[in-house]
């Protein structure tokens, strides 16, 4: 038996290239190459120690046996609370839905509301899952690009000529993964104007970078009232409170979006992990603005991106912006193109990625996976002085270049 027993969904679909090269990295690693890994989208602190305390609580207080399948009322009550107390939005529980992580819950929304050939809008750069995910519900990616010179942000002129009979929906992601761009208020208010002109038109808005924002209040396309009722919001606890590991999500919408997610989600998964959502129900009750936790992970990501960018200025050639949350820096590298060590040719990011992971044993992203081949993703999520050394090493790997 071969492969051809496979789908043609599954032959068909990509690979995560982020995953993929976090995957090669461990396997140099494991062969004894020092390879410093900046391109897995993890914050390197742990779980705070009062989140740990309510999932080890949950054990003792035997929370292990199966949850509602939107996940258990107390979670759904403390999400609204979240969303009312950081956002100014008002949701009932019934509009909330748990999930497995921000990436099942997208996922869920993709499978209810597309239809085949319909299409999502989505900017680039984008986050290597949101076209496959839309492949894979049956749609089509429409995607817009907004350049390093416009801070990588669409503007409300490229979303309308995008609009067509056909668009089921907008895939919107502030703060953005790869780039760190965060839209204003204003800038979210000149989209809403012509989201408002297209009343069918539903708005998946990826907030799950919310709290890593390092200039100011974080502001949600929900919060314009003419727009609301067509924006299902998607977030978790993953990155804000550094829980990748214990998978949870949750998407904040109308309430036949929500209805519909459970449906779908009774039939894949059923309710996530009693032990994260008794975990997750403490985080979630942390006000952000009291938390310490959040405030020194804040203060260690803003002094990373600040040494990242300083040391990326004296590369030749690199061009880059100055992210405004996540920890990412999406430089563009295209000046590197055409350029030979002798060796290896450089033809576009893939080819430069996998160049200084073997010249330099620096691990990165390449910008095709983001829709930007022009780029190349750097993870800042790691110490000040791996940073530096990282970046060290890439600088004398690039200047081999000719």
């Amino acid at each position: 038996m071969n492969n051809s027993i496979l789908s043609d969904r599954i032959l068909n679909l990509g690979e995560s290239a982020t995953l993929a090269m976090t995957r090669l990295s461990r396997e140099l690693k494991s062969k004894g190459v020092d390879v410093i890994t900046l391109s897995i989208g993890e914050p390197d602190f742990d779980t705070p120690q009062h989140v740990k305390d309510a999932g080890k609580k949950a054990i003792d207080d035997n929370i292990t046996h199966y949850p509602p399948v939107p996940g258990f009322l107390e979670l759904r009550e403390a999400i609204a609370q979240k969303l009312l107390r950081d956002n100014g939005l008002e949701f009932d529980t019934n509009q909330i839905v748990v999930s497995t992580g921000a990436k099942h819950s997208l996922i869920n929304v993709f499978m209810c509301i597309l239809n085949q050939g319909d299409e999502v809008i989505i900017p680039a750069p984008y986050w290597v899952s949101y076209p496959e995910m839309v492949n894979l519900s049956g749609g089509k990616p429409v995607v817009i690009d907004a350049g390093i010179d416009n801070d990588f942000k669409v503007s409300p002129k490229q979303l309308e000529e995008a609009i067509t009979i056909s668009t089921k929906a907008f895939l919107f992601n502030s703060p953005s993964n790869p780039t760190g761009s965060v839209y204003s208020k204003e800038e979210l208010e000149a989209l809403a104007n012509v989201i408002a002109k297209y009343p069918d038109l539903l708005v998946v808005a990826d907030e799950i970078y919310e709290y890593i924002n390092f200039d100011g209040k974080h502001e949600s396309l929900a919060s314009f009232e003419k727009i609301k009722d067509q924006i299902v919001i998607v977030n978790g606890v993953s990155k804000g409170m550094a829980m990748t590991g214990w998978r949870i999500g949750y998407i904040a919408g109308p309430k036949f979006i929500a209805d519909a997610c459970t449906k779908i989600q009774g039939q894949y998964t059923s309710g996530t992990g009693t032990i994260s959502q008794m975990a997750a129900l403490e985080a979630v009750k942390t006000d952000p603005k009291n938390s310490p936790d959040l405030k020194k992970m804040l203060k260690a990501f803003k002094e990373r991106r600040d040494l990242l960018i300083k040391l990326v200025k004296e590369i030749p050639g690199l061009k880059s912006n100055v992210p405004s949350g996540a920890f990412y820096l999406f430089p563009d590298v295209s000046y590197y193109y055409g350029k030979t060590d002798g060796k290896s040719t450089i033809k576009n990011s893939t080819d430069l990625c996998m160049y200084l992971l073997n010249v330099a044993n620096v691990a990165l992203v390449p910008g095709e996976a983001f829709g930007s081949p022009e780029c190349i993703r750097i993870s800042y999520a790691t110490s000040k002085d791996l940073i530096a050394e990282a970046v060290n090493r890439i600088k004398g790997a690039l200047a081999k270049l000719k």
